[in-house]
């Protein structure tokens, strides 16, 4: 099997579920950013140990971001097809992520002015991912369609990406305090 297909030489795209897209549609333009964060979440993930809380909870999100760019990659003449959770945004995922903010906020002394990232390179890494997806929010502003959740979903994504940024950096006191007290 190869990789290349040459279809998309002309400069336009397939679609899911059919149909084809000139490469600089605005769709596609918020897929590639929601590509471009879904590898950054990775590279954050590199950052830490294997099957722990953030890397669970980051895993999961690359597996929305499958989701989201489905629905963002059918046309409306398509959306009929889409299924809720599998490659629709549904409510519930954006409040699932609302959860999780909660959830890491309540065990993170989060910081009242401006961060300076860096404390930490998987946090930085969230950081950076965080902008990303922030970018990609705001590509959603061109192509708006009703009943979607993509931009919602985008937009507590950032917020969790921040505060995932600032568990982690807590993450690494709360071990260098650690190393303290048993000296």
């Amino acid at each position: 099997m190869r990789i290349y297909t040459r279809a998309g030489d002309d400069g336009t795209t397939g679609l899911y579920f059919g149909g084809r897209v000139r490469k600089d549609d605005p769709a596609i333009e918020l897929n590639g950013a929601v590509d471009e964060a879904q590898a950054v979440i990775g590279l954050a993930r590199s950052a830490m140990s294997r099957g722990g809380e953030l890397d669970t909870l980051l895993v999961a999100i690359e597996r929305d971001l499958w989701v989201l760019m489905a629905e963002v990659a059918t046309s409306s003449d398509n959306r009929r097809k889409l299924v809720a959770g599998k490659s629709l945004v549904t409510e519930d995922m954006v409040t699932r992520l609302e959860h999780e903010i909660d959830a890491l906020a309540d065990r993170t002394d989060l910081p009242k002015d401006f961060v300076v990232p860096g404390e930490d390179a998987a946090a930085a890494t969230l950081d950076v991912a965080r902008t990303v997806v922030r970018r990609a929010e705001r590509l959603t502003v061109s192509i708006p369609v009703a009943g979607s959740f993509v931009a919602t979903y985008l937009n507590r994504l950032s917020d969790l990406l921040w505060a995932a940024a600032r568990f982690k950096e807590g993450d690494v006191h709360r071990s260098a305090k650690s190393v303290e007290v048993d000296r």
